[in-house]
């Protein structure tokens, strides 16, 4: 049994939790006015800030992990916190702090942790890069076209702090299992990256036991980028383990909390702050331009196939094949008025009705007219991936250059791509960033807008 030889860090997550204590309680005594309630305030933000972090994997960050995904993180814990640091004052009312203060300590207290959490973040990085330390040695075993991709990321990507000792053809009769064991023990590897089709079970099963009964740490190349290239959960049933195809974060009751809160609140304030007044200027407008309704509704399919009625300003004139033929460019039955309010994307505000009611979302797939649903869903592979979650007002794909009429196949098949990425990695972040994409793009305009 060897000792284990990486050069790991067991440090650093416990000093950036000390350090994250230390900035909470010195700005509690700064900002809250508390004396004798200073140490009952600091043992329930203590013992409830470690917990909420834990479930919430708040110091789960890695030499890998992207920015975006530790601002989510951060504003996941922010939103976490205010409710502890609320329902606290809520329950001690004697304390006597004021609502403007409490808030002032909130958000000082995550300017104060997001600085540290950002700043131990890129210093690692830099001393990676430019220092070569916090390193871990590495060695790939196998050579095919993923085993160059990963070499070429390890030796360009000197922030992550990856050094490839050496890359092993298993196809070539001088290279054997124990000469690999041999030179990982020799030089102090960390990690082994093993090419699952280069290899046997048996051989699998070998290299298995020696990095487990030497402490190094294995990962698996996979061969089916179709397949293993997924967010697969692992689980198990019984003593059997078993892999999921496929996790979406939105079906966790937390997640589920979080995204209806945000559809909420942001529908809330776009019907109230935005459609209260602008709704009868464009009622008026709309009907001066053609004869017809002021508001369009047309059946969508939603979460789970179910069909929902989408709101929308009338943008066209009353026509049969409204619900057949989607909209192309320069379309005869396009109104001047809706030519205005396709091009500004305006004609999708009625759907925060939809949000509020429940059924959509604010971010998340757009719903297609029911005849076109059908025939994707028989057409394009993974096409009904999307309906599992509830559709959007604006979407990843929209922002990203695949929004309106469906010219070719590819505009399809590219839109679910970005469609189940979208539910494969969603975060309260990625919403927001959506949203002002979208913003941006009302305003600058954008090609497929007509």
């Amino acid at each position: 049994m060897a000792q284990r030889v990486g050069r790991y860090s067991f440090y650093i997550r416990p000093i950036i939790y000390v350090i994250d204590l230390v900035i909470i309680l010195l700005l509690a005594r700064v900002c809250l006015i508390m004396n004798e309630d200073f140490v009952v305030f600091s043992l329930y933000i203590t013992t409830n800030w470690i917990f909420s972090t834990i479930k919430s994997d708040f110091y789960e960050v890695y030499r890998y992990t992207k920015p975006t995904r530790i601002v989510s993180l951060l504003l996941l814990q922010l939103f976490i916190f205010a409710l502890l640091v609320f329902a606290f004052f809520g329950l001690f009312q004697t304390v006597g702090a004021s609502p403007v203060a409490v808030f002032l300590y909130v958000l000082y207290v995550f300017i104060g942790v997001g600085v540290n959490k950002f700043g131990v973040f890129y210093l690692l990085k830099t001393y990676r890069a430019v220092l070569g330390g916090n390193h871990r040695r590495v060695v790939i075993l196998g050579w095919n076209v993923q085993v160059k991709e990963l070499k070429k990321f390890f030796d360009e990507n000197k922030r992550y702090g990856y050094v490839v000792s050496n890359t092993f053809d298993v196809k070539d009769p001088s290279v054997s299992l124990d000469s690999i064991f041999n030179y990982i023990l020799e030089n102090s590897v960390d990690e082994v990256y093993c090419s699952v089709e280069q290899f046997t079970n048996e051989e699998l099963r070998e290299i298995s036991e020696f990095t487990d009964n030497n402490l190094k740490i294995l990962k698996f190349i996979p061969d089916s980028r179709e397949i293993f290239t997924k967010k697969l959960e692992y689980q198990y049933l019984g003593i059997t383990p078993i892999l999921s195809l496929r996790t979406i974060p939105i079906d966790k009751p937390l997640n589920q909390f979080i995204k209806r809160a945000f559809d909420i609140v942001l529908s809330i304030a776009v019907l109230v702050g935005v459609l209260s007044w602008l709704t009868p200027l464009l009622a008026i407008l709309i009907k001066l331009d053609s004869k017809g309704t002021v508001f369009f509704k047309q059946k969508r399919n939603g979460l789970d196939y179910h069909e929902f009625y989408c709101y929308k300003f009338r943008s066209m004139r009353d026509n049969e094949q409204a619900d057949l033929e989607q909209v192309s460019k320069n379309d005869s039955r396009i109104t001047r008025v809706g030519s205005f309010l396709r091009k500004t994307s305006m004609d999708e505000l009625p759907q925060f009705i939809n949000v509020l009611k429940g059924d959509m979302s604010v971010v998340g797939p757009r719903p297609h007219m029911v005849s076109h649903t059908h025939m994707y869903a028989e057409r394009i592979d993974k096409f009904m991936v999307r309906h599992f979650i509830k559709p959007g007002i604006t979407g990843l794909a929209q922002v990203s250059g695949y929004r309106g009429e469906i010219e070719t196949d590819e505009d399809i098949v590219n839109r679910v791509k970005f469609d189940i990425f979208y539910v494969e990695n969603w975060s309260l972040f990625l919403d927001i960033k959506i949203v002002f994409n979208t913003i941006y793009k009302a305003i600058v305009g954008d090609d497929k807008a007509y």
